[in-house]
């Protein structure tokens, strides 16, 4: 089928701040990036929300890469997960929830452990979401609930851990039941990328196999690791090593055993399943575990398919005529683009959770940078091995689609680096710049976006820390292409948006149940 191609570039992490208190730590705006200048200055352009009831989250809850992208391919606001968690406790039906009442009827004497992200930040996990588990579990009846904390301190300021830790343990006070028997930086707990030997820590700490710190609570746990960070730029909540809780016998107070319950109560699925692999795998070689536990693991949802067979909250069903399903029905070849970091985000979230690739869809991923800690030490991540890949895919003529993702401004931006950050940028804009060429040699459109914020804001003035997380900014949306410069676009839109305007320019119809609008004015 004949279409005008149309290529997608999200600059993940680059929102658009307008405060001008917030320009001196503004990455984006201390950037030297000419061709998103001269795109903001001479092309049809407009900002999109992305973050809270927007793009289906609850209001004033930042946006994140898998809710972003979602809502970018479905071209409709999508409830979230975290929405639909939040009504099941709130209308009391997860009570009755039989993958829950499992874990509560176990082995007796029952054992519960619950782990996961101890934030409000909502992009993992949510704290009233373990307090309604604590609650579901003392109306069961069992005595020996233990919780294992994984701190934030990336969507969340990095030294807030604290403050968390105390509102877990007041919550358990008042609910009569629950106790902290781990605390472990999200570094290590929640690696998506392979790196199994951060995994091997958290995973030998929750069971036992090999302590390397323990602390005698919660508190304790965290302060031992302000004192003694790994080094002066991984010295926050994010990165504290694994430490085991333990007694006045100085034994670790609830490591996970046979026989035992577990609930990971993240509901975001791509930074849990390591470690669950590391769990429930029969087949496993991430790193040495030794035998199998024997346990009844459940997940809050459904983390991958067929990942585990215990999940409490499961997917809704797949949403008809999102954009790549509807692309691919038409008979048009697709191409996306990412490094690992954001591969996911590019073709399992923004296909509404379908793993395999569509009739037409080709892949690439560019693998991201092993040899750095953090991604401030290399700034440019993969962008590069993403600019060739994908300039090699636009130049080929081949594919009406084409889906990119640089991840540079939100993986740095974590980081809290202000230097690294305008970096980053900078690097973005460049590939922008060179992907935008090949646009031009093949008389295709682009759209520049993003997912949501992030360097926008590298400072927070009002507590004089480094800010690590997603913001609460717009995002910009800018149309490129020969013949397009005339165009005009709504003064405002949304995520969900997005895909009705590519869909406009490739001269196709909007199916109905894409319910975002075309931005094009007529």
């Amino acid at each position: 089928m004949e279409t005008r191609p149309v290529v997608l570039i999200i600059r993940d992490g680059w929102g658009e701040n307008h405060n001008p208190a917030h320009d001196a730590f503004n990455a984006v705006k201390l950037a030297e990036t000419p061709v998103a200048d001269k795109l903001t200055a001479e092309w049809p352009r407009t900002e999109l929300m992305a973050c809270g009831l927007d793009v289906g989250l609850p209001e004033g809850v930042m946006g994140n890469s898998e809710v972003g992208h979602q809502n970018i391919g479905a071209g409709r606001i999508v409830d979230q997960e975290i929405v639909r968690i939040d009504k099941g406790f709130e209308m009391g039906t997860v009570k009755d929830n039989a993958i829950l009442q499992g874990a509560f009827t176990g082995q007796s004497p029952v054992t519960l452990h619950l782990m996961g992200l101890v934030s409000d930040a909502g992009v993992h996990a949510m704290l009233e979401h373990l307090y309604g588990l604590l609650r579901l579990a003392k109306e069961a009846g069992l005595e020996k609930v233990f919780i294992h904390c994984f701190t934030d301190g990336r969507d969340t300021p990095p030294k807030s851990g604290m403050g968390y830790i105390k509102q877990i343990e007041e919550k358990c006070a008042e609910i009569g039941i629950g106790q902290i028997a781990s605390v472990s930086g999200r570094f290590w707990a929640m690696d998506r990328d392979l790196r199994w030997d951060r995994v091997q820590k958290a995973y030998d700490c929750l069971t036992g196999r090999n302590v390397e710190r323990t602390a005698p609570d919660a508190s304790a746990a965290i302060q031992l690791y302000y004192d003694n960070p790994l080094d002066s730029s991984r010295n926050g909540d994010e990165f504290i090593v694994p430490t085991a809780i333990v007694g006045e016998d100085g034994k670790p107070v609830g490591t996970i055993k046979d026989g035992d319950s577990v609930i990971f109560f993240n509901f975001r699925g791509d930074r849990p399943r390591e470690l669950t692999r590391a769990f429930i795998n029969d087949e496993f070689d991430g790193f040495d575990r030794g035998d199998k536990l024997d346990l009844y693991y459940a997940t809050m949802t459904d983390y991958q398919k067929g990942l585990c067979d215990k999940v409490i909250f499961n997917k809704p069903a797949k949403m008809p005529d999102i954009l790549g399903t509807y692309v691919a029905d038409k008979g048009i070849p697709q191409f996306r683009c990412a490094e690992t970091e954001k591969f996911p985000h590019v073709t399992f979230f923004f296909n509404d959770y379908r793993e395999e690739p569509l009739e037409g869809e080709d892949r690439e991923m560019i693998p991201s940078p092993k040899e750095v800690a953090t991604y401030d030490l290399k700034p440019e991540m993969s962008a590069y091995g993403i600019r060739d890949a994908a300039d090699k895919a636009i130049r080929s003529g081949k594919y009406g689609l084409v889906v990119i993702n640089f991840a540079n401004a939100d993986m740095v931006g974590h980081t809290g680096s202000k230097e690294a950050a305008i970096k980053a940028c900078e690097v973005v804009d460049n590939c922008v710049g060179t992907l935008l060429e090949a646009v031009d040699a093949i008389g295709a459109a682009a759209l520049i976006t993003a997912d949501h914020g992030n360097s926008d804001q590298m400072y927070v003035p009002e507590t004089g820390s480094a800010h690590t997380a997603h913001t609460l900014n717009p995002v910009e949306l800018v149309v490129y292409g020969k013949e397009l410069k005339s165009l005009s676009l709504a003064q405002s839109g949304r995520l969900a948006d997005i895909a009705p305007t590519i869909l406009k320019l490739m001269g196709l119809e909007q199916p109905a149940a894409m319910t975002g609008a075309n931005l094009l004015n007529s």
